[in-house]
């Protein structure tokens, strides 16, 4: 088998997806500890002066202790290459998010045990669904107060509309949380706690019909135990792992990642669970990373000034096949010629490292000159294919944007452009007034004030906004439709894309089926090209 075929049967590149506060950060961490990549958890929240979790890199994520954009963190773990893409987890996310998931190969959702599925959990599932990916969940905090465990099955079954198996059963809650069974091989797995999860604790394991059973583990707890592994043989889904691959069927593990508790357990059973870079659409067919000799990747997300001192823009790319060698010439197909990548590097969270050499599945970031875009596919096949465009996804959160100062114009254009070009946020204008007004589109509405932050702290320009009642974006589909003959809704604000594309703002969600059955033939989408 060559090289190139081994490294990329190594890889796994998932994204952990959940709820604010669900403890996403806490388990990236702790997969960090256990591959060795650090040497201890830093505390999410805090003092100004506690050390900040590695993923979090943004100033304005240090100051509000949450993940802004989407971080790219590897490391590798029994001889498996794990990237890790870590999706902001606030009500505020953005469309980086979404993105992010475009470039995984499957997804762990974290669900907090004293709550359940949550509002954001849901968007990200959806997006992770359409693509059919596999999901494995890891219901958290299981050392506080949780919901009944049948209860929280029940509630990701119903509110997701995907079918759980349990591969492992907790043992208790709160001060009584003691481990989980293993029902596969009917063993007790006993974690001894660690201070605050700096070192990694013992686990000890034991077969239920183990006479010293009754010394681990209170009467009351091996009995309520017996009797939920009996209910839940009989109940739950099996194990099948052509629905998992399908995202059919979610495993579901238990634990705590701020003890340690089922961490590196659930770590081991999903390595071995997932697949290696799976294949991907093109406009030439499916591209398989095993059999594609030649490299190819596309742009999920851009970023710029991460460095201060650097005013630089860095492209990620997922590279999807073949093998990168730094400063490789690759032809870029929406640019339509050939491009050198430099400088190119692998995140860990803010510290950047410089790679001679990746392969399928893994995630880099290149130099930008500002040629690239979101979705943008490079190779160096002969067929020239294009990977499959990323969707754009529809803002929530509507509002004009003014620059305070007319004289600093050119600085406003140039920001705003720049930002909207990351994809943080999308930008429109008023459709046939001829104004030079902006409207910004987003996501999350936390975007609102990165904006305001980045455009004053890197362009120098202060800007005042404005909200509109807007909640609902429609592009429309048939775009040859004459849009000043459209019969609409009191509600409904017509505006433009920056490819002058037309599209309808909406107040009420009621409007846009009024709007498309006052109209005879007009195709709304919730899902722009990008």
């Amino acid at each position: 088998m060559s090289n190139r075929i081994n490294e990329i049967k190594k890889r796994r590149t998932f994204a952990i997806i959940s709820h604010p506060d669900a403890g996403k950060t806490t388990l990236t961490e702790k997969f960090l500890l256990y591959g060795g990549a650090i040497n201890q958890a830093g505390s999410v929240k805090g003092k100004a002066t506690a050390k900040h979790a590695v993923s979090d890199w943004m100033e304005i994520e240090k100051e509000r202790g949450i993940s802004v954009t989407s971080s790219v963190l590897q490391f590798n773990y029994d001889d498996y290459c794990i990237n890790i893409l870590d999706t902001p987890g606030h009500q505020d996310f953005s469309e980086d998010t979404y993105r992010t998931l475009m470039a995984a190969d499957s997804a762990v959702m974290v669900i907090d045990a004293s709550k359940g599925v949550e509002a954001q959990t849901r968007k990200l599932f959806k997006v992770c669904v359409m693509r059919h990916i596999p999901i494995f969940t890891f219901i958290n905090k299981m050392d506080r107060e949780a919901r009944d465990t049948f209860e929280l099955l029940d509630d990701i079954e119903k509110e997701l509309g995907i079918a759980t198996c349990p591969i492992n059963w907790p043992i208790g809650s709160g001060k009584e949380f003691k481990g989980v069974f293993d029902r596969e091989h009917r063993e007790i797995e006993l974690f001894s706690d660690t201070k605050k999860g700096t070192s990694i604790g013992e686990v000890k394991k034991v077969a239920l019909n183990d006479p010293c059973v009754e010394t681990l583990i209170s009467e009351d707890q091996r009995m309520q135990l017996e009797e939920e592994i009996e209910l839940l043989d009989g109940a739950s889904a099996e194990f099948d792992q052509e629905l998992v691959n399908k995202g059919e069927l979610s495993p579901v593990f238990f634990g705590s990642a701020l003890t340690n508790f089922g961490v590196e357990t659930f770590l081991q059973h999903f390595l071995a669970m997932t697949s290696s870079p799976l294949p991907r659409k093109s406009d030439e067919g499916e591209i398989d990373p095993i059999k594609e000799e030649d490299f190819s990747a596309f742009v999920f997300k851009i970023q710029a000034n991460m460095n201060k001192a650097h005013r630089d823009r860095i492209a990620f790319m997922r590279i999807c096949s073949g093998e990168f060698d730094a400063g490789m010439e690759v032809f870029h197909i929406q640019g339509g010629k050939k491009v050198r990548l430099s400088q190119p590097q692998q995140m860990m969270a803010s510290e950047r490292k410089m790679v001679e050499k990746a392969y399928g599945g893994d995630i880099i970031g290149v130099f930008d000159p500002g040629i690239f875009s979101i979705g943008d596919t490079l190779t160096t096949s002969p067929r020239k294919f294009a990977y499959e465009g990323i969707p754009t996804f529809a803002p929530e959160h509507f509002a004009r944007v003014r620059q305070v100062d007319t004289m600093k114009r050119k600085q406003f254009i140039k920001g705003i452009n720049q930002i909207a070009q990351e994809g943080a946020i999308q930008i429109f204008q008023e459709y046939n007034t001829g104004m030079e007004e902006i409207i910004v589109g987003v996501v999350g509405e936390l975007q609102f004030d990165v904006l305001k932050y980045r455009l004053e702290n890197e362009y120098n320009v202060e800007i005042r906004m404005e909200r509109l009642p807007y909640e609902h974006i429609r592009w429309i589909e048939n775009e040859e439709l004459d849009l000043d003959r459209l019969v609409g809704t009191s509600d409904m604000k017509k505006i433009k894309d920056l490819k002058d594309r037309p599209l309808l703002l909406f107040v009420h969600s009621w409007s846009i089926r009024m709007t498309e059955e006052r109209n005879e033939g007009l195709k709304l989408s919730e899902f722009g090209r990008s």
